[in-house]
């Protein structure tokens, strides 16, 4: 797999992203399933979810101390 960034995210409610990549892939991250585990138990409040910054290659939450690897979220969401 080439090296793969984020360029774009949207919030869509109920712990959802829309992203798009830098190849063009534009997908949707649910991320209910991510938030029962501990390192992003904090991201179970939706108003810190949907708070989320672009840090150039991924999204980050809490000024970058929680993100998600770009691979993990081309992976785990499903393309539109």
């Amino acid at each position: 797999m080439a090296l793969i960034w984020i360029i774009s995210a949207e919030y869509l409610g109920d712990y959802r992203l829309k992203l798009t990549f830098n190849d063009g892939a534009v997908k949707i991250f649910d991320g209910k399933d991510i938030i029962t585990k501990p390192l992003y138990q904090v991201l179970q409040s939706q108003a810190v979810f949907q708070r989320f910054e672009l840090d150039g290659w991924t999204v980050s939450w809490e000024n970058g101390k929680i993100d998600i690897a770009p691979e993990y979220l081309y992976e785990h969401a499903i393309a539109v």
